[in-house]
């Protein structure tokens, strides 16, 4: 089951040693998930529906197969060799700049051409890459190649944060708490990450991590379980779960932990809060079901949304790109992501593989989110379009087991 599913299975109302318990099971709950009954296999989900073909390639032969993995995890786009539309030809220049060159047809007729720079050639590449999407896709769709991931990795046998890009280039282990590490979500700026982990007292806490000297500090550290956390689109508040006064409530604080005030107030169990993209409004889920529910940052009584297609709304996730989508992880037999589309109030499955997709997270063209599938025996990062169904596999095999992506774009 998705991580935090497990607190809303039964009645809604426990004694306070009841709901702690509960809560500890948050926690755990990954140790021993429920799988779907099929195995992953192979992640790709073959979905061709309006796609664009494009031919595709780079003069340097790592370069070469990271433009290809790109394009081939783009819905918009079909890679092919002949009969395409666009050719985009990526070429090193520098240790640290590519330039891309676009024609159109078999005729090439230009269309653009510019050199990018980045910390090193793959990530001049990806920049690069974003331009060729934004200059081809037809649809206005952002390019969102060059966005960062932070997630939970188990290389080490144990649960910790890493860093790497969207196709897992420069990975790098933030903690070592050797102890369960969960949930970490991005600073609008970057360089900031908060998380949850048991490696200080045994209990969850908050902690941040500043990226450029890896300090960790203690962001909130109350009686209870503190999770869940997440900055607001200015970085100027973080809204998070606590369960110090007794049922699991939504608070808010300023961005250094500080100021913290409780935003609801029921005997029913919250998870999972995430800012609107203008700041203005917190989407969760709550029980009974859990179902999605919106509140003003302000408190007040929650909203119910929603979705029509499941009793079984968690882990929700505002797109920033549109106002109006929120994914989130529902259950149809197993569990697979679905979007509501806030302006038509209906909501739709747009994953479609035999396997469980859970913790959905946006990327920066409000199209395709990035989010866990599971099976059995492994757990992976891909990438989902939510138009077609289309599923790409990001993580590598080597990387062993990998849950809980969060996405940050520049």
């Amino acid at each position: 089951m998705p991580l935090g599913s497990v607190l809303f299975m039964g009645k809604p109302k426990y004694s306070p040693m009841q709901k702690f318990l509960r809560l500890a099971l948050l926690f755990t709950a990954l140790l021993s998930p429920v799988f779907a009954q099929r195995d992953i296999g192979y992640v790709d989900v073959v979905a061709e529906k309006n796609t664009l073909p494009v031919r595709v390639s780079a003069n340097e032969p790592e370069l070469n197969r990271l433009a290809l993995q790109a394009f081939g995890a783009h819905g918009r786009y079909r890679v092919t060799a002949s009969s395409y539309q666009f050719d985009i030809r990526f070429s090193v220049v520098t240790a640290n700049q590519v330039r891309v060159d676009i024609t159109r047809g078999s005729g090439g007729t230009p269309v653009a051409s510019q050199v990018f720079s980045g910390a090193n050639a793959r990530q001049a590449l990806l920049h690069a890459a974003d331009f060729a999407v934004e200059q081809t896709n037809g649809m206005g769709l952002k390019g969102f190649f060059t966005a960062q991931l932070a997630f939970i990795g188990e290389r080490t046998g144990k649960k910790e944060v890493y860093t790497a890009d969207l196709f897992f280039g420069g990975a790098k282990q933030i903690t070592r708490d050797n102890a369960l590490a969960l949930m970490p979500r991005w600073a609008p700026d970057g360089n900031r990450l908060l998380y949850t982990s048991f490696f200080k007292s045994g209990f969850p806490d908050i902690f941040q991590i500043d990226l450029s000297t890896y300090q960790r500090t203690t962001f909130v550290s109350f009686k209870g379980t503190n999770s869940g956390a997440r900055f607001s689109p200015n970085g100027q508040q973080v809204a998070m779960v606590l369960s110090g006064e007794g049922t699991p409530e939504i608070y808010l604080s300023n961005a250094q932990g500080r100021q913290v005030s409780r935003k609801t107030r029921s005997d029913a169990v919250k998870s999972s809060p995430c800012f609107s993209p203008d700041g203005s409004r917190i989407v969760f889920a709550m029980e009974p079901g859990p179902q999605l529910y919106v509140m003003s940052v302000a408190g007040g009584v929650p909203s119910r949304i929603t979705s029509g297609i499941s009793r079984y709304c968690a882990e929700p996730d505002w797109s920033r790109a549109n106002p109006n989508k929120i994914a989130f992880t529902m259950r149809a037999g197993g569990y697979q992501i679905g979007v509501l589309d806030l302006s038509t109030r209906k909501g739709a499955q747009v994953s479609k593989a035999p396997f469980d997709g859970i913790e959905p997270s946006w990327l920066a063209d409000g199209r395709h989110l990035v989010y866990t599938a599971r099976d059995r025996r492994s757990s992976v990062i891909c990438i989902l379009d939510t138009e077609t169904g289309k599923s790409v596999r990001v993580s590598p095999t080597s990387f062993g087991n990998v849950m809980q992506a969060s996405v940050w774009t520049r």
